[in-house]
């Protein structure tokens, strides 16, 4: 019993570790794309590439999905809060405030899952995960202020970038509670709500602008963003959602929000390593205590 549950503590903490490299990496990308393409067509083709690439593994069997029997409200919700709420939250919050604000708001979604876990699932925090978490928060602090504080003063953006940390915290509560479907029917579902609702958004801007040819022929006259979207929508859409919704089949929602500061970590040693971006000592301070938070707050619950 006892190796049964170091194995699941292992393939959990894994898949949330993998899962915020990839999301860390998406920046690379993000950052070339989003020049030449507006928000809403590079999510559209990013989750239209996610699930027609999902919807061939299911054709040609090599993923199973079967919800005949169950109650879908469950399943629903999860798509409905991540990625639908979220994304077009966070969106909307990152783009009526400054980077540091919509940085220091999105760092806090790791105790406000903390917060939704104790009330919806009952689960109280052990004392060092919720030491680590804060060491973690702390450390993503560092990194998004070292650049300086810039303040926009939007009560729009504010709640915005609210509404995107309770529906990613909600999210987890909902993948938790949802036992009665596999991590691949999870997945597909979010990708399936990605795919309708961003490219229904996309396709309403793009009609309006009278630039819908130009939004269809994008990814065979853009580079940078056919691999941005091959990119976020494999790696992010389909391997990324999959691991975390195994990360916290596994191991919770408490410690695989623990692991989300990883993805700043990452954003900013690519951007330094990959783009030749500056690497000030706060920036590394911080990254510091992103790496000692998530290690405070999963060395203390081996073996749990």
């Amino acid at each position: 019993m006892k190796a049964f549950h170091n194995n699941q503590t292992l393939v959990g903490c894994a898949s949330a570790f993998i899962c915020e490299i990839l999301f860390g990496l998406s920046y690379l990308f993000t950052k070339q794309a989003i020049a030449s393409a507006s928000g809403a067509a590079l999510l559209s083709w990013r989750f239209l590439v996610a699930l027609a690439v999902m919807s061939l593994f299911l054709l040609v069997g090599i993923i199973k999905i079967d919800i005949r029997g169950k109650r879908l409200r469950p399943l629903f919700l999860i798509a409905l809060f991540q990625p639908v709420i979220y994304f077009v939250a966070e969106t909307a919050g990152i783009s009526a405030t400054t980077a540091s604000e919509s940085g220091s708001f999105l760092a806090c979604i790791p105790i406000v899952t903390l917060v939704a876990s104790s009330l919806f699932l009952k689960k109280k925090p052990q004392p060092m995960q919720a030491v680590g978490i804060c060491v973690t928060l702390s450390g993503v602090l560092c990194c998004v202020l070292a650049k300086g504080m810039d303040a926009s003063f939007s009560p729009f953006g504010y709640l915005m970038l609210c509404l995107a940390v309770v529906s990613y915290s909600l999210y987890c509560v909902f993948v938790e509670k949802s036992v009665d479907f596999s991590d691949i029917e999870k997945t597909y579902v979010m990708v399936a709500a990605g795919a309708i609702v961003f490219t229904a958004i996309a396709i309403a801007q793009n009609i309006s602008a009278g630039t819908l040819v130009e939004y269809i022929k994008l990814p065979l006259t853009n580079r940078d963003f056919l691999q941005a979207i091959l990119y976020q929508g494999l790696g992010c859409s389909v391997v990324a959602f999959f691991l975390s919704n195994v990360a916290i089949a596994n191991i919770g929602t408490n410690r695989t929000a623990s692991f989300v500061g990883i993805s700043t970590a990452v954003s900013i040693l690519a951007g330094v390593f990959i783009l030749n971006e500056s690497f000030s000592p706060v920036q590394a301070a911080g990254t510091i205590l992103i790496i000692g938070g998530v290690y405070l707050a999963n060395a203390a619950l081996k073996g749990r």
